[in-house]
């Protein structure tokens, strides 16, 4: 069987890696020239663990290749994926150009059978959107050709995104023919051989499932952010309210730690999708709306904890709750937005989880913005989003080469990712190399009794 990919951003690539992987004569096409050059030559894009080495194994074997051209190939092929990006259009909801693009392009130029699968995350409906559009090129063309379309969402976990793909939990696929049910079966056979967990269903169904697992596990993450507030509040322990909670099987663990919100490619954009959704159609998603909220809240929480601490620094006092967020205290928080003028922060982690490069959405983005808009300077260090930062960032900041160097002078240390390498750092080197020694912990990584024992000021998010 042989596929084309069109689109070769996170989806697009690894999904035409990991069919080549298995034996399918895999043909990638981006518009963008520079991309597929790079591509080409075996420079890779994106960082995702063991996927440049599957590309470039892959290329050497002839079964993945790369062009910018969609028409020479489209009707050498079986099956064309859409995988091309559905961006957030300025009313939150997805930006269809691309997709509806491509559907012109198979329509205007194909001779034989295909099966259109659109991979990219699309609205409910978009699939009936590119079968008019295909049909109306036929129809302009006058000829009669049949096709199918079907729809194919992804459930990859940025970081983990290869093993995902390799060995899915599941695989969901909509359709409208036994001819559609056939051919996909037979491409993803290969990664079910232990367990065939192909899910069929209609096309609409398949499309709203992708928004509602994320909308789900984003619905999570604010939930327990919002615990985690009020247990700092009431003084409980988040940790612990996590365990209590996940060991119920009906709740389950997963996506149920406190921290700084969530980010990347997905989960925002599909949330404002999924909201407009239900706009346009006359409904409210109310819940959706409250998770969008407390994580656009959750992503200052450092920053609001930073300036109640040298608040009271001013004051010479501490807080009786260092880890609540009192904002009654007015007299407190306007000494604070005061004293952090003019001080250093340095910065661990930039990307919006360990195991990636993807800064889209990330919670480091708007805190450093609020810390540079309050004054301060920063100081920036991640193990492999740098050169993302800086196409962010630009000279807004000072980049550093390791984690001891971003602390060299500091006032203030932030974790916001919660890379390995940042688990157990030699705290005593740190220390000294810090004016001030004070934590604020956005991922709950370290202890607050070995931090205060070594002589830091530690904060974290839902413990004491």
């Amino acid at each position: 069987m042989k596929i084309a990919i069109v689109g070769t951003g996170y989806v697009g690539l690894v999904t035409g890696a990991c069919f080549a992987e298995n034996g399918t004569d895999v043909v990638c096409v981006d518009l963008n020239v520079q991309k597929i050059e790079n591509l080409q030559k075996g420079i890779i894009p994106i960082y995702e663990p063991g996927l440049e080495e599957m590309v470039l194994r892959n290329q050497k074997a002839g079964r993945l290749t790369f062009t910018i051209d969609l028409v020479p190939v489209l009707n050498d092929v079986d099956v064309i994926f859409s995988a091309v990006g559905t961006p957030p259009d300025e009313d939150g909801s997805a930006d269809l150009k691309y997709v509806l693009d491509v559907a012109r392009t198979i329509g205007q130029n194909m001779k034989k059978y295909v099966l259109v699968v659109t991979k990219s995350t699309v609205p409910v409906g978009t699939a009936k959107l590119v079968r008019e559009i295909i049909q109306k090129e036929l129809d302009s063309r006058g000829v009669s050709i049949e096709f199918d379309v079907a729809s194919n969402p992804e459930f990859l976990k940025e970081g983990a995104a290869v093993k995902d793909f390799m060995g899915p939990d599941r695989v969901v696929v909509g359709v409208e023919s036994e001819r559609a049910e056939k051919i996909m079966s037979k491409l993803y056979r290969p990664f079910m051989l232990n367990n065939f967990r192909v899910i069929f269903m209609d096309v609409p169904s398949a499309e709203m499932t992708k928004y509602a697992a994320n909308a789900m596990l984003a619905t999570r993450i604010s939930f327990m952010n919002d615990i985690a507030n009020l247990c700092e509040i009431v003084g409980a322990d988040v940790t612990m309210v996590r365990s209590g909670i996940g060991t119920d099987t009906r709740i389950g663990s997963k996506f149920l730690y406190a921290g700084l919100g969530y980010g990347g490619s997905c989960f925002p954009k599909d949330i404002k999708a999924l909201i407009k959704t239900g706009q346009k159609r006359g409904y409210q998603m109310r819940i959706l709306e409250a998770v969008e909220e407390v994580n656009d809240r959750q992503k200052l929480v450092l920053f609001h904890k930073m300036v109640q601490y040298f608040g009271s620094l001013s004051q010479n006092k501490k807080l009786l709750k260092t880890n609540s967020l009192d904002f009654n205290n007015k007299e407190l928080y306007a000494a604070g937005e005061k004293e952090i003028q003019g001080k250093t922060i340095a910065i661990w982690g930039l990307a919006f989880k360990p195991e990636t490069d993807d800064m889209r959405e990330a919670p480091s983005l708007v805190l450093i913005n609020k810390l540079l808009e309050s004054g301060c300077k920063v100081r920036v260090y991640d193990p492999i989003a740098m050169r993302e930062a800086k196409h962010k960032l630009g000279d807004t900041v000072e980049y550093c080469k390791d984690i001891y160097d971003t602390v060299l002078g500091v006032d203030a240390l932030m974790l916001l990712t919660e890379w390995k390498e940042f688990r157990l750092p030699a705290w005593p080197v740190i220390k000294k190399l810090m004016n001030v020694p004070v934590i604020f912990d956005g991922r709950n990584i370290y202890e607050s009794k070995d931090l205060q024992e070594l002589g830091f000021d530690y904060y974290c998010i839902g413990r004491d």
